[in-house]
């Protein structure tokens, strides 16, 4: 019997198979940027239906907080930064075949633009308000008149930012549970179905809620069908792609995975929906909160769990 001795990196520590970097910044990032993209998509699609005064929070209230959501997610990633003195570099080139400059370019565009739409509303929402400058005025006034554009160039970032959210995972041909183009897609619908939710929950007209409580039906029917596709597409693909369907379907990430994210996150609440559509009064928050909370669980599982599956040579 001859004994060998094979030496590898392979198992060091942060080193394949057990890479575990990304922990909670980069996932409330990828939360809170397609909730906000949620938000802000709705808010320009109902501006340009002339719906603004029909549904108030949609257009007018709810876009107020998503300055502050995407401040929170910028923070939360500045934070994960290794090289914090260097972020700027970003912004120094634009590689279109790179998903975090697009990321950070599209950030660039839809955070200020979240500022201004806020803005050219704050007098509707706080009638007392006092820029105390006349140039802001102006400036607000300025922007007032080109509402239209504005709401066009923020459906058109907010689909590219609720998009990003996924793609910055797909990218990575390394994880094999990443390496889906339907995570692109499954983000964005999240993304819009938590946005619908906030809305509908801050919401204090009842046919907005309603409106709001159909659209997010359709969505969650969306984000099923979407989530049974990913597995069906891994289950029919390598080898390592059948690991890693296996890591929900019996593994590790199943418990956390059904019941938060699809059962809590996605069932529950659009019982709950129907159940008040058809007359019954369930309290707006409850459904919402649900959806919320279930999009915020999806990001953290797919981040983690995505780390976990690896190929193995």
């Amino acid at each position: 019997m001859k004994e060998e001795l094979i030496i590898s990196g392979r198992m060091n520590y942060k080193v394949d198979p057990s890479l575990h970097i990304w922990g909670w910044e980069i996932p409330l990032y990828l939360f809170l940027g397609g909730l906000a993209a949620g938000v802000l998509f709705f808010a320009g699609l109902y501006y340009l239906r002339g719906k603004e005064n029909e549904y108030q929070s949609a257009v007018k209230w709810v876009p107020m907080i998503t300055p502050f959501l995407l401040a929170i997610g910028l923070g939360a990633l500045f934070l994960d930064l290794h090289h914090k003195p260097y972020f700027w570099r970003l912004y120094t080139t634009i590689k279109l075949q790179s998903p975090m400059s697009w990321g950070a370019w599209t950030l660039m565009v839809i955070t200020p633009l979240s500022i201004i739409w806020s803005a050219t509303y704050i007098k509707d929402v706080f009638p007392k308000w006092d820029w105390k400058y006349k140039w802001v005025d102006d400036l607000v006034a300025y922007f007032i008149e080109y509402r239209t554009q504005l709401a066009w160039i923020m459906i058109i970032f907010s689909v590219i930012l609720g998009i990003y959210t996924g793609i910055l995972l797909s990218a990575f041909n390394a994880r094999p549970l990443w390496n889906t183009s339907i995570l692109g897609p499954l983000f964005l619908t999240s993304g819009l179905s938590a946005g619908a939710a906030l809305i509908m929950m801050l919401s204090k007209n009842p046919l907005e809620r309603i409106r709001f409580s159909q659209i997010d039906l359709m969505l969650i029917a969306v984000e099923l069908t979407m989530v049974i596709h990913m597995f069906m597409g891994f289950r029919a693909s390598t080898e390592v792609q059948i690991e890693a369907a296996a890591l929900f379907l019996g593994g590790p990430y199943t418990l956390s995975f059904w019941i938060f994210v699809v059962f809590i996150g996605m069932l529950l609440p659009a019982f709950l929906e129907i159940w008040e559509l058809k007359g019954n009064h369930i309290p707006a928050y409850i459904p919402a909160v649900m959806i919320i909370s279930g999009s915020l669980m999806l990001r953290f599982i797919i981040v983690h769990a995505g780390q976990a599956s690896r190929y193995l040579y």
